[in-house]
């Protein structure tokens, strides 16, 4: 810890401007020349919709920012340091995409001062203030038995789930990090996986989709950017603007990595935000989480340099003038925590605790969020891979946590502290259940212990805020608890003694 804590109080930023970037800085270690090129070019082209020019379309190379005029045209003055120009995709238009990864972005071709690229757009049919996306963090790949079971249950649930919806629905996901684990090869069974689901997804960078043989974080994501685009971008559907973010920061050592927002990436933030009303709604997709309740349920005097955000603050005050609900992954573990006008979801995992079994290491099945939209406002539930959408809670019986061997205990994995969770004894109402900090039973059996999980033994359980315990009577014959979310939604669960 010492040597990461010296690490980020001694880094600094030398020379991040927003039309020269710090990328400049440092030798390309993907090219063959020793130096950098920052000769200007010029990007210009036109947004088009049926051949028509589409207006006031958002246009960046990731430093700057312009916007097309009312005849769909464009013209930035970049360097050669950015590799790609691409869109905000505006509300009221389809996502463009290529068996469902997401295309609004062309890779500059560097041979000449001028690069042309057009963006073609399809526009909706119908109104499309209501929508819904999904969350699906961690599919975390190591292996083709890995991956197999992403395509083969996993892409199939969501499918199903999407089939659930009204015909014409809009539906679109966001692949919220660690795409594969350090296996590049497998970004392919990835794609499979996305194009079964039949709906486009955005992706967002992860510490495990990072080259580890780079120098330093500027060249960390060329893998990456050349399967799915710019690592940080935003979109817009009906009244919501999104936006992802690339929050993994490489320090040039293989699997070393902290929680950090560049400058470049802040300042490009602000002139994005420029022309979103305040008061309205924006959904922020980044990897690691901007902050968790770790280190108060571990007692930790300081928090882990990779476990969140270290410049958040910073974030935060960008998005001061906005309703913000953020999306992140990373601790493969379900939790939420709100604060004035934001609201994280720190999301529960698409391979559990790395495809070692069907629960995370607090207990959350192995599954994804799914928000659907209404106007300004979002509503949500977590969806258990390969259960029904009611499935929400777990309830263990009296002996099964051995250090509350007197009680009952429900794991309520979606829960924030609006919901109120109940419990009935025999029929009988016996009103809240005492919300307590532990470990998950079964996370217990299953991973507890130097020789378990078989597959990754370094999986252990996780404590975990959504716990809920209740002493039943001695000759009580059945318990039946009931969880209510904050949007009034109830789900139930009962167990005989």
């Amino acid at each position: 810890m010492a040597n990461r804590r010296d690490f980020i109080k001694n880094l600094g930023l030398t020379g991040a401007v927003l039309t020269v970037p710090s990328v400049v800085l440092a030798a390309d270690t993907y090219a063959e020349s020793a130096k950098a090129d920052i000769a200007n070019i010029t990007l210009k082209g036109r947004v088009l919709a049926n051949g028509t020019g589409v207006a006031h379309v958002a246009v960046t190379d990731g430093f700057n920012i312009v916007y097309t005029d009312k005849g769909g045209n464009y013209q930035l003055l970049s360097n050669k340091t950015a590799q790609f120009v691409y869109i905000s995709v505006p509300a009221g238009y389809e996502f463009p995409h290529n068996q469902g990864i997401a295309e609004f972005y062309k890779t500059i071709q560097k041979g000449k001062p001028v690069f042309t690229a057009d963006f073609k757009l399809t526009k909706l049919k119908g109104d499309d203030r209501n929508h819904t996306f999904v969350v699906w963090a961690d599919p975390q790949m190591i292996s083709k038995k890995d991956t197999q079971i992403l395509i083969e249950q996993s892409a199939p649930d969501l499918r199903n789930l999407v089939s659930t919806y009204p015909a014409g629905s809009l539906i679109h996901a966001i692949g919220c990090g660690d795409l594969v684990w350090d296996h590049f090869e497998l970004y392919e069974d990835y794609k499979k996986a996305v194009s079964i689901s039949g709906i486009p997804f955005f992706n967002v960078i992860g510490n495990h989709d990072m080259d580890l043989t780079a120098r330093t974080d500027d060249y960390s994501a060329q893998t990456f950017k050349s399967h799915f685009g710019p690592t940080y971008y935003s979109y817009n559907r009906g009244n919501i603007h999104y936006v992802v973010l690339d929050d993994v920061f490489f320090i040039g050592t293989a699997k070393k990595y902290i929680g950090y927002l560049t400058e470049t990436q802040l300042q490009w933030l602000e002139q994005d935000l420029a022309h979103v009303k305040p008061g309205s709604t924006v959904v922020v997709a980044l990897h690691i989480p901007t902050n968790t309740g770790s280190m108060r349920r571990n007692k930790l005097k300081e928090e882990e340099l990779g476990g969140t955000v270290s410049n958040r603050e910073q974030l935060y005050k960008i998005l001061a003038p906005y309703k913000v609900h953020i999306m992140s992954g990373h601790t493969h573990m379900n939790e939420k925590w709100e604060d004035g006008n934001v609201i994280e979801h720190v999301h529960g995992t698409v391979c559990g605790a790395w495809w070692t079994g069907p629960i995370c290491s607090d207990g959350t099945p192995e599954g994804y969020a799914v928000y659907d939209v209404k106007g300004n406002d979002i509503s949500w539930y977590y969806k258990s891979t390969g259960k029904p959408k009611d499935y929400q809670l777990k309830i263990y019986p009296k002996g099964y946590l051995k250090t509350s061997p007197d009680e009952v205990v429900a794991n309520v994995w979606n829960w924030d502290k609006t919901w109120k969770v109940q419990w009935f004894e025999d029929g009988n109402a016996k009103g809240e259940m005492e919300q307590r900090v532990d470990f998950d039973p079964w996370s217990v059996e299953l991973y507890e212990g130097p020789q378990l999980p078989k597959k990754h033994k370094f999986v252990d359980p996780t404590l975990t805020d959504h716990l809920f315990f209740a002493k039943p009577s001695a000759g009580a014959k059945a318990i039946k608890v009931v969880a209510t979310d904050r949007f009034g939604k109830q789900y139930s669960q009962e167990i005989s003694l």
